[in-house]
């Protein structure tokens, strides 16, 4: 029978089981053995022309040593696709070393996945350009593609990791190698690791946090602040219509004072200290897991080649080229859409100043509080949202590069995406902690947005009350509402597949069709899968890293998401997604330089909240200039004594234009709002400028001290440790060993 008739009767037949295609050297004997299946509309058989597409197609892969089978139920037609062994010889002869074959190399060499990371390339650019699989996709010849999930390894995995009741326990790290391949091995390697290594961050910022409580009503600020009952505080929006008495704002101030203390500080140069620790850690344990799996030297370039060679031996070498003019205008790009964040960030202030004059029409008390909590969850929403944008973006930016290689093409797009992602999710936080109160005049005269609507200001107990909500806010819809809708909308449309598969009917008796029905009813996944989990994390990583200064229970939230993540993730990978492709890897690429870029960012970011944000500063120089220990150098709680008045401005009554609007308060003559200027025109005093100074003083020696402890903990940790470096010389020595004996015998015969 010609190959032509084969297929058309393979096709065209009305039975469940339709015989195996003969082709090649190599006859799979076991259903097990398919490793991608095709899927096409039953309908699609009925036009000629895309019939013979699907032919041309599989003819192509039958010709470079692939096999297929056609099965085919009430509504669609499976084609599944293996390489056969002459595919995987190539792939060993151009990858292993003649001298490798009969090594370890051999002994790691796991053809399963190998077989498939094949196959899987090979159909996604088997054609020519122009005429590619997705081509075929859009046109309707086919429908999509998938691995299959299988075997003892994959319920092996089901009883043993993805269970919400293995939360607690030790993944099997070996396994998801050999099922899912090194870059998901090393994925949840490194989430274990860092899942672990929050324990010390979040145990430390926890203390940090309970001993304010130790302060709650002993400090001298907060006694100061509850029995100021004479001392009125000015308003703060146009709509209030009374003075504020300070002694109103005591609670707010005992809270405040949980995450505004002296801890804090030590607290973010131990942060940096973590962040440096566990990134030269991770790197010694991924050098340990990648020498164990033998691809300590294994080259990512060479691998593409050779699936290049693989898929068409005509296959000329792209080669590295650069553009400046493509790369101005993917700069020029990059700033547009880091000034729309930004933009965002512009968007999120109005709704603040329009919220706070509608709150406070509505209500007197707590408006402030009220415009923080419902800023922090529009800005949620804009994340969402802009989520979506900047992937986007992303990818048409990376596209525009043209990337030699896919591996290329990821970093870049990594890069890309993270810089808008970033932009995105903190651009709301820089805003509090630097800009927010700061730019708003004094009282009688403010700044107002159009020239109607006054500029909000902090809380009347300081902005870290401010910046400690949004975080805590954000950070808290993240990791519930997040991880629920992670896990919920794939969960969902999965049961919604299986149920409209069971409702009309498309289920097989014969256990290999069926098989492939299973696959194909779960959700799909893309080639950037598990670049999602990653992007997820270094976000997460950043919030718990970036800001921690003001919120010292960053890493105890992460900790308990983490142990969420890590179970949801192997749910999701296993029992409701179809299989990702097994990847080598032998890093994390890029996302490395990310983690690194993050541990910079934080050092600066919490210097700037100690210095600009926090009350520490002020605190400091009170306490040892102008309090009453500046002669008599006991330095307890009382030398704080009356820092609250003169931390406080004065401003006359009689200059506000709508004095008399306040209601019962006629005979106040003076209020006060938190701010160093004079009771005569109002302008900086003496003592901001002074203070100023030691702000920025101290911002430098904080960056530096905390960098220089960040350098000498990386130099003192080696990335690699010494048994790794012994064990890749050994290989290199009996490599080379082996060479000059076999060479020896050559020259005797």
């Amino acid at each position: 029978m010609q190959r032509n008739e084969s297929f058309q009767i393979l096709v065209g037949s009305e039975g469940d089981h339709l015989p195996l295609m003969e082709m090649g050297s190599c006859k799979p004997d076991a259903s097990d053995q398919w490793d991608c299946v095709l899927v096409a509309d039953l309908q699609t058989q009925k036009i000629q022309k895309h019939v013979q597409k699907q032919r041309q197609f599989l003819e192509t892969l039958e010709s470079n040593g692939f096999h297929f089978k056609v099965l085919k139920d009430q509504k669609k037609v499976f084609f599944g696709i293996r390489a056969g062994s002459s595919v995987i010889d190539m792939y060993r002869t151009l990858l292993m070393k003649p001298e490798d074959l009969s090594s370890k190399a051999k002994q790691s060499f796991n053809i399963a996945t190998t077989r498939i990371r094949i196959v899987s390339f090979v159909v996604n650019n088997r054609m020519r350009p122009g005429d590619t699989f997705e081509d075929l996709v859009k046109d309707g010849i086919f429908e999509t593609m998938f691995l299959l999930h299988k075997g003892e390894e994959e319920q092996h995995l089901k009883k043993t990791w993805a269970r919400w009741r293995n939360m607690f326990q030790p993944q099997p790290i070996d396994t998801i190698r050999e099922y899912f391949g090194e870059k998901v091995a090393l994925y949840f390697t490194w989430l274990g690791w860092y899942t672990y290594m929050l324990v010390p961050a979040a145990v430390v910022g926890l203390i940090v946090f309970l001993s304010g409580f130790a302060l709650f009503n002993s400090s001298q600020i907060s006694k100061e602040i509850c029995s100021a009952h004479d001392i009125f505080m000015c308003p703060l929006g146009d709509h209030s219509r009374r003075y504020q008495r300070l002694s109103e704002m005591c609670t707010f101030a005992k809270l405040t004072h949980l995450f505004d203390n002296e801890g804090t500080v030590l607290f973010a140069i131990f942060m940096a200290l973590w962040a440096t620790v566990f990134l030269e850690i991770w790197k010694r344990k991924r050098a340990r897991e990648v020498q164990m799996w033998n691809l300590y030297e294994w080259d990512e370039e060479e691998e593409e080649m050779a699936l290049e060679l693989i898929n068409s031996p005509r296959y000329e070498l792209k080669k590295h080229r650069h553009s400046y003019l493509s790369s101005t205008i993917i700069l020029i790009l990059s700033l547009f859409m880091i000034c729309l964040m930004i933009g965002m960030a512009h968007v999120l202030v109005v709704y603040r100043v329009l919220a706070g004059a509608l709150f406070s029409s509505l209500m007197e008390q707590q408006v402030t509080t009220a415009v923080v909590v419902t800023g922090a969850v529009v800005h949620y929403v804009i994340i969402v949202i802009m989520t979506k944008v900047n992937k986007c973006v992303a990818l048409k930016l990376c596209k525009f590069e043209e990337p030699r290689t896919f591996s290329e093409q990821e970093s870049k797009f990594t890069v890309k995406f993270f810089i808008l992602q970033f932009f995105a999710h903190f651009s709301s936080l820089i805003y509090i902690a630097f800009i927010l109160g700061r730019i708003n005049g004094h009282p009688g005269k403010s700044t107002r947005l159009a020239g109607l609507w006054k500029l909000e200001e902090c809380h009347l107990s300081g902005c870290m009350m401010d910046l400690f909500i949004q975080m805590a806010i954000i950070m808290g819809l993240k990791q519930t509402l997040s991880n629920c809708v992670e896990y919920l909308r794939p969960l969902l449309a999965h049961k919604c597949r299986l149920m409209r598969a069971y409702k009309h009917g498309h289920t097989s008796e014969d256990p290999e069709l069926k098989e492939w029905q299973r696959n194909y009813h779960m959700n799909p996944v893309n080639t950037f899968s598990l670049f999602d989990e990653f992007m997820e994390m270094m976000i997460q990583y950043g919030f718990t890293t970036i800001f921690v200064a003001a919120f010292p229970l960053a890493p105890l939230l992460a900790l308990f998401s983490n142990f969420v993540e890590i179970r949801l993730d192997a749910i999701k990978m296993i029992r409701l997604q179809r299989r990702l492709v097994p990847r080598k890897a032998k890093d994390i690429g890029t996302w490395l330089q990310v983690l690194e870029t993050i541990g910079v960012l934080a050092v600066i970011a919490n210097g700037m909240v100690i210095a600009f944000t926090s009350e520490f500063i002020p605190r400091v120089v009170y306490k040892y200039h102008y309090g009453p220990c500046r002669t008599n150098h006991t330095f307890t709680d009382d030398c704080l004594k009356d820092y609250v008045n003169h931390s406080l401005s004065v401003f006359y009554t009689k200059h506000f234009k709508d004095h008399g609007r306040m209601e019962g308060q006629e005979n106040v003559t003076v209020c006060r709002y938190r701010d160093y200027r004079n009771d005569i025109d109002y302008n900086f005093s003496e003592q901001f400028w002074f203070i100023l100074a030691i702000r920025l003083t101290f911002v430098i020696l904080f960056e530096h001290f905390a960098l220089c402890i960040k350098l000498i903990a990386a130099w003192f940790v080696p990335d690699v440790p010494q048994s790794v470096k012994n064990d890749v010389l050994t290989d290199k020595y009996e490599r080379i060993h082996r060479r000059m004996c076999f060479s020896s015998r050559s020259t005797d015969v």
